[in-house]
């Protein structure tokens, strides 16, 4: 049923973005990314993304500038989901892993969509088990929102009065660097190693 939550969650945003994501064999002449991309985005790449003042695990108020060091996995998600958040956060960081063997270093970034329940002492140990560089942040109800409209996300809460409530969302991982935004989005279809590969590409060319 939550694979199902979450099918249908990718089919409404696809259909609210108007078909934004226009797949392609690569854009214009003068992206320097274009042979690592699969995918292109209407309007450009400027369109997704952005500042944003989420909440870390100790607390503190902290921004997109101080989070985004390095190339980034941005992923929106929630701690209770039960199956389809902890398999796309296992396989960003099995992404990261294999990059840092190649000598490339990426940041796993969760940013929780049901700040309800996700706690900055909640993001702290989901972030500690998660282990490695993973960074966890959740928010004020305004200040998710704002994240996830800049990410052109989706997500919908069930019913609050069962503590065991779902959250249906999207499933996209993002591709973000410091200098230049927004580079590239991954969907649930791309493997560890398929994502470690595509990754690459584009960091080889910063």
């Amino acid at each position: 049923m939550v694979r199902l939550y979450a099918i249908l969650a990718t089919v409404v945003l696809a259909v609210g973005l108007g078909a934004m994501w226009l797949l392609t064999r690569g854009a214009g002449s003068d992206d320097k990314f274009a042979q690592c991309r699969s995918s292109q985005i209407a309007g450009g790449t400027a369109t997704i993304g952005g500042p944003f003042e989420l909440i870390n695990g100790k607390g503190e108020t902290v921004t997109d500038k101080q989070v985004i060091t390095e190339p980034t996995l941005v992923y929106f998600g929630y701690t209770f989901c039960p199956d389809v958040c902890p398999f796309d956060m296992s396989r960003n960081a099995e992404a990261v892993d294999i990059l840092a063997e190649r000598g490339q270093s990426v940041t796993p970034l969760f940013i929780s969509i049901d700040p309800d329940r996700d706690t900055p002492e909640v993001m702290a140990d989901y972030a500690f088990n998660l282990g490695g560089k993973t960074i966890a942040l959740t928010g004020t109800p305004e200040q998710v929102k704002a994240a996830s409209k800049a990410y052109k996300t989706y997500y919908k809460a069930h019913d609050k009065s069962d503590e065991y409530y779902l959250v249906d969302h999207s499933t996209f991982t993002y591709l973000v660097t410091p200098q230049d935004g927004f580079i590239e989005f991954f969907d649930r279809n791309d493997t560890a190693e398929q994502m470690a590969d595509k990754v690459g590409c584009f960091l080889d060319k910063i």
